[in-house]
């Protein structure tokens, strides 16, 4: 009997073991799913952007040209403003039928858009960084900032 009885253990212990690597083999094969990250699809603006620093800020324009680059928009040269005492950011567009103007200003979270004809102008756009700049490129940051002066 007590041969049986081994026999009976032995048989309950591999069946017991056995179930236990099955399962561990099952659920290790059942991974909680991760969603797949979201790519982020920059469209192209066709056109060609000019961005100064119209505000005095160090380094505003390099900010400003990275910002606008990540949107799109293809930035062609920067550079300091002669006065520097702009408040907001401004938008002078140089060929007013070019389409990239609405989608620009909707970026730049402005309505300060003037238009300016020259026959010469290189560029269809030009950006005039103001003191907002730091609020329009990272809205949650601007307004940080803001708070600590």
């Amino acid at each position: 009997m007590f041969h049986n009885y081994s026999k009976a253990f032995r048989l309950n212990f591999a069946v017991g073991v056995s179930s236990a690597v099955f399962a561990a083999f099952l659920f290790a094969g059942c991974e909680e799913e991760k969603p797949a990250p979201v790519k982020r699809e920059v469209r192209r603006i066709k056109g060609e952007v000019e961005v100064l620093n119209s505000c005095s800020m160090k380094g505003a324009a390099v900010k400003m040209r990275s910002f606008l680059r990540e949107n799109g928009f293809d930035v062609v040269h920067i550079d300091n403003e002669r006065l520097q005492n702009y408040d907001e950011t401004i938008i002078v567009l140089r060929n007013p039928e070019w389409e990239g103007a609405q989608v620009l200003a909707a970026t730049l979270k402005t309505k300060n858009v003037l238009v300016l004809l020259n026959k010469n102008a290189t560029v269809d756009a030009v950006v005039h960084t103001g003191r907002d700049f730091q609020q329009i490129i990272e809205p949650d940051q601007g307004v940080q900032n803001d708070s600590n002066k």
